[in-house]
C-alpha cells in the first residue's frame, strides 16, 4: 500500500517540488492550495503523471476545521496518513529598524499563517502518524536562527515555528518524528512576488555572501524534506539549515 501525504501551501515552490518529489518516491499526496488553483493543478497533474494518486484540496491553513477537513478528506480517501509537511507561509517586508511599521495584525497575521497553521495541523494529524509511526516537517526559515529577515514579524513567526517542532517532538514522541528545515534564501515565484524588482539583487548578495557561492531552488528544499519524511528513522527534533553555508560563513558576514 502506498504511503500517504500532506504538503501544506503545495501550489507551488518548496511545496509543490516537495509533493512531486514524494510522488516520484511512489507516495500518494494531498496538494493544498488557498488562491493559486490554476498552479495546484498542475501541480497535481505532474503527480499524477509520477504515478501517485492526489487528493486537491483547497483550505486556509490558518482556520482549524479547515486543517481537521483536510486531514479527515487524506484518511476518507486513503484509510492512512504517513507524512505532514507544514509549508505553508507568508510574510510581509518591513525593515526590522521600523518598529512602528509592524502593526498588531501584521503579528497576528503572519502568526496564524506560520505557526498556528502548523500546529492545527499537526494536532489534526498526530492520532494517524501515531499509527504509521510517521513524521512531521515544518519549514522556517534560517531568519528563525539569526533574527534579520523581512520583518520581525516574519523573523518571530519563524523562530516560535521553530520551538513548535521542538515541543511536538517531545509531545508526540516516541510514535511521531518532528523535524525543521530552516531555509535560506530560495529561488523562484514566492520571492520574486515579495522582491519584485528587488529580487536579482538580493539573490545575488545572497549568494556571494555564501560559502558555496549559490542559493536554493525549490527543489534543494524538497530533497531535505524527503529525507527526513522517508529516511530519517531516528531523527526527530532536528533543525536543519539549508542555506550554502550562509549562516556559517563568519569571514564574510562579518
Amino acid at each position: 500500500m502506498r504511503k500517504t501525504s500532506i504538503i501544506t501551501g503545495s501550489a507551488t515552490g518548496v511545496g509543490a517540488s516537495t509533493a512531486i518529489q514524494l510522488a516520484e518516491e511512489g507516495w500518494n499526496v494531498v496538494v493544498n492550495y488557498s488562491k493559486s488553483e490554476r498552479e495546484a493543478e498542475e501541480t497535481s497533474q505532474v503527480c499524477r503523471s509520477k504515478g501517485a494518486e492526489v487528493l486537491l484540496f483547497k483550505a486556509d491553513v490558518s482556520v482549524d476545521d479547515k486543517c481537521r477537513d483536510m486531514v479527515s478528506a487524506a484518511i476518507e480517501k486513503w484509510g492512512r496518513l504517513d507524512a505532514l509537511v507544514n509549508n505553508a507561509g507568508t510574510t510581509r517586508f518591513c525593515p526590522l529598524s521600523n518598529l512602528e511599521g509592524v502593526s498588531e495584525d501584521d503579528f497576528l497575521h503572519l502568526y496564524r499563517v506560520n505557526v498556528l497553521s502548523a500546529f492545527q495541523m499537526s494536532r489534526a494529524a498526530a492520532p494517524h502518524l501515531k499509527k504509521t509511526k510517521g513524521s512531521i516537517v515544518n519549514v522556517s526559515s534560517i531568519s528563525a536562527l539569526n533574527g534579520s529577515g523581512s520583518s520581525i514579524a516574519y523573523t518571530s513567526s519563524k523562530g516560535a515555528l521553530v520551538t513548535l517542532t521542538l515541543s511536538l517532538a517531545h509531545a508526540l514522541a516516541p510514535d511521531v518524528r518532528v523535524n525543521c528545515i530552516c531555509p535560506g534564501f530560495i529561488q523562484g515565484r514566492w520571492t520574486r512576488n515579495f522582491l519584485k524588482e528587488n529580487y536579482d539583487r538580493v539573490n545575488a548578495n545572497f549568494a556571494q555572501a555564501s560559502s558555496l557561492q549559490v542559493t536554493a531552488t525549490p527543489e534543494d528544499i524538497a530533497d531535505a524534506i524527503a529525507y527526513y519524511v522517508t529516511r530519517a528513522k531516528i531523527n526527530t527534533g532536528e533543525i536543519r539549515t539549508i542555506d550554502g553555508g550562509f549562516s556559517h560563513n563568519v569571514a564574510k558576514l562579518g
